[in-house]
Order: C-alpha cells, then sequence, then structure tokens
C-alpha cells in the first residue's frame, strides 16, 4: 500500500469526527517507529492535525525491572506498564478540551521521560507503535479495543535483524552483546508478535513504503 492510500484511509477514518487512534505493532526493529512519525508528520501536513505517542513511553524502569527480575529481558511484554498504556489510550480517546501529557522513551539512556509528550485538544489523530498491540492477553485486548486500527508493519527478517543489532550497538551494546541480546531477548519476543499479525487491520511492508 502506498502512502498515499494510508493518508487517505486515515482522513476517511477520522471523517466521522471522533478522534482516530492508530495503533502500529511488529516486530522489534520492524519500521515501526519509522512508519509512525512518518505517519503523524504526513497527517500534520495535510492539514489533518496529529500527534505520535509511542508505547516505549511505558517500559518499566530500569531500577523496577531489577527489582522485578526483569531487567535482563528488557522488551518483553511484561516489562511494560501496559494497564497505564491503555489508561492514556482512554484518556486520549475522551478527554478532547485539553491537553492530555504522555510520556517518551529516551534511548540515549534508554528510560522513559514521564510527561514530555503534549497532546493537544487540537489533534484530530492519535498514532502510536508498539511491540504488543495486538496480543490475546489483558490489558493488551483493552489496547487493541482502545484503538481505531492497528495495523502491523512487516519488514523481511534480513534486514530487520541487521537493523536491529545495529540500533543495539548505536545505543551503547558492544556488537557481541548486541548480537547475543537479538537472539536471546528479541527473537522470542519476535515469535510471540508475529503470530498476533492476523489480527491486524491493514498489514503494512515497510520496504515497498519507504
Amino acid at each position: 500500500m502506498t502512502g498515499a492510500r494510508l493518508l487517505d484511509r486515515v482522513r476517511d477514518l477520522a471523517a466521522g469526527g471522533d478522534r482516530v487512534l492508530i495503533g502500529i505493532a511488529g516486530c522489534p526493529g520492524a519500521g515501526k517507529s519509522t512508519l509512525a512519525g512518518w505517519l503523524a508528520g504526513a497527517l500534520t501536513t495535510a492539514g489533518l492535525p496529529a500527534v505520535w505517542v509511542p508505547m516505549d513511553g511505558f517500559h518499566l524502569a530500569d531500577v523496577a525491572l531489577e527489582r522485578l527480575g526483569r531487567l535482563g529481558r528488557k522488551g518483553a511484554i511484561d516489562t511494560f506498564d501496559g494497564h497505564g498504556y491503555l489508561a492514556l489510550l482512554r484518556r486520549l480517546r475522551s478527554e478532547t478540551a485539553n491537553v492530555v501529557y504522555a510520556p517518551s522513551f529516551d534511548r540515549d539512556i534508554e528510560q522513559p521521560l514521564a510527561g514530555a509528550i503534549a497532546v493537544p485538544a487540537r489533534a484530530r489523530v492519535i498514532v502510536s507503535e508498539g511491540n504488543y498491540l495486538l496480543s490475546g492477553e489483558e490489558p493488551w485486548l483493552g489496547v487493541r479495543a482502545a484503538m481505531t486500527e492497528v495495523w502491523y508493519a512487516d519488514l523481511d527478517d534480513r534486514v530487520r535483524l541487521d537493523r536491529l543489532t545495529r540500533r543495539h550497538v548505536q545505543f551503547g551494546k558492544t556488537p557481541d552483546e548486541a548480537v547475543r541480546w537479538v537472539a536471546e531477548v528479541d527473537e522470542p519476543n519476535a515469535a510471540a508478535i508475529r503470530a498476533t499479525r492476523g489480527a491486524a487491520d491493514l498489514m503494512v511492508d515497510i520496504d515497498a513504503l519507504f
């Protein structure tokens, strides 16, 4: 599907007047953030104000993960505050008369940042990307229900794994650590995420789009 058709699809969803929430799911390194950033920017440029609110803002902080014994598999489904994310999505759907503040995620420090993203009342579309938007367990079923649509970002695995490994190196891991993390943490998560793709409203071929 072309970028123009994606924009037309969101415009059609927004024609009813309600705020639209587009979720983008996919495996680690598939290009979810690239798609989300492009979509929010292109919609805003086209006159439909949109804000990108990543699910990664609901990563549990390292201090919490260490306390829970989960730091060594950061990125797994139980290393996120799924209930907090769901509560934010529900606010974004219902609170359209005031600014709503959302957290972001700073990759330089690998930590969430509270209240970093302002969603103004004029925003017509919220774009949010994350690994587990199509998961069949709670609270993620509620997350899926809170979204207007959820798309699945697909990318050739060879390209995805190369990008993912290089990203880990860029943000501080040694090449050996990056390869090991991808194999032991990211890819088990990817297998679970890939199994949910059938629940998506739309498949987006990232290779064809960018």
